[in-house]
């Protein structure tokens, strides 16, 4: 057995600097993404925790450092715009390999053929989604460092298995890894290593020539039960969302405090309407659950500054709104990025350390650049691609708030983070078979 100490033990961002490379030979992240999902109709991009699932797999790859190419294996037109909003290469797979039949190593192994530069592949699962980039990191090495052929993600299990038997009179079970006259209490027995789905690293020498994914030197890397998620049916998503909300891997910003936020009155704030009065007088309405998540993240040191433009009913009601929210308010032109470019710089921060909020076109380059970034749950699909989370309530009715929340969340992952960094955590052990 070989003992290795997790990548977890240096901040994510020292990890990334240390990162080396696999020399000459190229190594390619791989997730496969059909559009025809039987249980969950394109499950592939459902959002999940405020981003499309694929999105938690291409993110935790794309940080990893570790890939010189990140594709995506699709059939779907839509699948295919996702994945290339997230900087991922898309792999326009044939009508062979996309039939319900069809294997992961047909697919793959069409990839490969048409990537005749690709030497190692790590096949990532769009359905896991609490993927760290250390887990590709250390799995990866074990091919790139150690030796190994063929690598697959596990997770430890205590759980008593028996034999399936038909419902016919006078057929008996058995048990499969117990002795029931000496059950084992769960701390004295190790469990058993089952295949979690994560990912699958494999050289392309075996796809090719051996028909294998698993094959060769072959070594586990085992991970922690609380990255384990895997999601098959309608019943896992609420769990997996949970879970994901609590494991999951946001981002490197995600180590880093956020200390400025821009938020658009219209359409986050406000819920786009303008209520007009007999006498003529425009009005809309604010909802307090959202002056209320502005000043959560003001307690917490998080400047706020609200975003009007030009023909913004709201223009009348400066004012007013910043006495209510205690905000400064700018207003911007067609390009909000303009204005705040220089607000960011002012500030002496980078764009990492802003969080946006915005709710359509105009918004998505200031979405993009933003460590964290939000629309609300009605925003139109060009705002949602370039946003790192989409809310669950649509502007004007919680949506502030529910991104504030989201915001603290990450600031509390953060300290614990730091506190992580100075652990040793449990080595992962892996071993030939």
């Amino acid at each position: 057995m070989a003992a290795r100490k997790r990548a977890q033990d240096l901040p994510l961002a020292a990890c990334k600097q240390q990162i080396r490379r696999s020399g000459e030979r190229h190594v390619a992240a791989l997730i496969l993404a059909r559009g025809g999902s039987k249980g969950i109709p394109l499950k592939n991009i459902k959002t999940l925790a405020g981003v499309p699932l694929i999105s938690w797999a291409l993110r935790a790859a794309g940080d990893s450092a570790m890939f010189h190419s990140v594709w995506v294996s699709t059939d779907h037109d839509e699948i295919e715009k996702v994945a290339k909003s997230w900087g991922a290469k898309v792999h326009r797979r044939s009508p062979e390999v996309s039939r319900d039949t069809s294997t992961s190593l047909e697919t793959i192994q069409e990839f490969v053929r048409l990537n005749p530069e690709v030497d190692v592949i790590c096949n990532i699962q769009a359905t896991s989604p609490c993927l760290h980039p250390f887990h590709v990191k250390e799995a990866l090495e074990m091919i790139t460092l150690q030796g190994y052929d063929s690598v697959f993600s596990v997770v430890r299990r205590h759980q008593f298995r028996w034999q399936e038997v038909k419902k016919r009179y006078g057929e008996l079970t058995k048990p499969l890894n117990l002795d029931p006259a000496n059950r084992p209490r769960r701390q004295d027995w190790n469990g058993e290593l089952c295949e979690n789905g994560s990912f699958y690293f494999t050289t392309r020498d075996l796809i090719m020539k051996e028909g294998l994914l698993q094959g060769g030197k072959v070594g586990y890397y085992e991970m922690l039960p609380e990255y384990s998620v895997d999601i098959d049916v309608d019943i896992d998503w609420p769990v997996a969302e949970q879970r994901v909300l609590r494991y999951g891997y946001f981002g490197l910003v995600a180590l880093e405090v956020v200390r400025l936020m821009f938020c658009n009155v219209s359409g986050c704030l406000t819920e786009g309407r303008i209520f007009l009065s007999i006498s003529g007088k425009e009005m809309v309405s604010i909802n307090t659950r959202d002056t209320v998540g502005i000043r959560m993240l003001q307690k917490e040191e998080v400047e706020v500054v609200l975003l009007m433009s030009s023909e913004d009913p709201m223009t009348q009601l400066v004012n007013q709104l910043s006495e209510r929210t205690g905000c400064k308010i700018i207003q911007v032109g067609e390009e909000p990025l303009n204005v705040l470019k220089a607000i960011v710089e002012q500030r002496k921060l980078e764009w990492k350390d802003v969080a946006y909020m915005g709710s359509d076109k105009a918004d998505v380059n200031c979405l993009s650049l933003a460590g964290l970034s939000a629309v609300p749950g009605n925003a139109p699909r060009v705002a949602i691609n370039a946003a790192k989370y989409t809310c669950h309530a649509v502007g004007g009715m919680g949506a502030v708030r529910e991104f504030a929340e989201h915001i603290l969340l990450q600031r509390e992952k953060a300290k614990s983070q730091k506190k992580q960094d100075r652990i040793d955590l449990k080595s992962v052990h892996i071993e030939r078979f």
